[in-house]
């Protein structure tokens, strides 16, 4: 009874937030990773991540662990090492995985929604994949890019040239969600609505 009322604030118990482990040059990035920490809190979300405490990730979670809310990390068993030794214990929960396929499967199943700050290819990665897997019908559930004083523009540029050019399905780019700040982007996420497209595959997330 207790954590239902903790979380009727939002439609999302946990969100899974991809980012990096460097803190960019802009201050506003980093900003930005202790904002939507922050958004999480006052909304009463959770946090699952990739279980570091350095760069955009150490922010975000530290922010979130700051406010109470509970923080879920997995990590590999080598970076969980390193990251002890470099930076000292992370904060919260840190679930140790064998390999970074397992690692992004289980920040998936664990979250209902995502959310992208700036980052590198690691970041990218992980976010191309959960679009992929919502385009494939594999989840539902919503993708977001805070898109810190443009930093996402090139890449929604390029997806827009994908959908002229027939790559990418008009259905397909609504997937993603972009906004300029954390609390817009949360609030668009929690508005969202999946469409349908009709080649969808009709996949089971248990199967993958």
């Amino acid at each position: 009874m207790e954590e239902t009322e903790l979380t009727s604030s939002s439609r999302f118990k946990r969100i899974c937030v991809f980012c990096g482990s460097q803190s960019g040059r802009k201050s506003s990035y980093q900003d930005a990773a202790v904002q939507l920490g922050k958004e999480l809190v006052e909304r009463r979300i959770d946090l699952v991540y990739g279980g570091g405490s350095v760069g955009l990730m150490g922010l975000v979670s530290q922010a979130v662990h700051d406010g109470g809310r509970h923080v879920l990390g997995f990590a590999l068993s080598l970076l969980k090492i390193l990251l002890l030794q470099l930076t000292g214990e992370t904060v919260g929960e840190v679930k140790t995985v064998s390999n970074m396929h397992q690692r992004k499967a289980e920040m998936a199943r664990k979250a209902d929604a995502f959310i992208a700050l700036p980052g590198g290819y690691g970041t990218l990665e992980e976010l191309l994949e959960v679009i992929t897997w919502a385009q494939l019908g594999i989840h539902h559930k919503p993708v977001g890019l805070l898109n810190v004083e443009g930093y996402y523009n090139s890449l929604l540029s390029f997806i827009d040239k994908a959908v002229d050019e027939g790559f990418i399905s008009p259905a397909a780019r609504r997937i993603i969600v972009s906004a300029p700040t954390p609390k817009q982007l949360v609030r668009q996420l929690e508005e969202y609505v999946p469409e349908y497209d009709e080649v969808t595959s009709k996949l089971l997330w248990e199967n993958q």
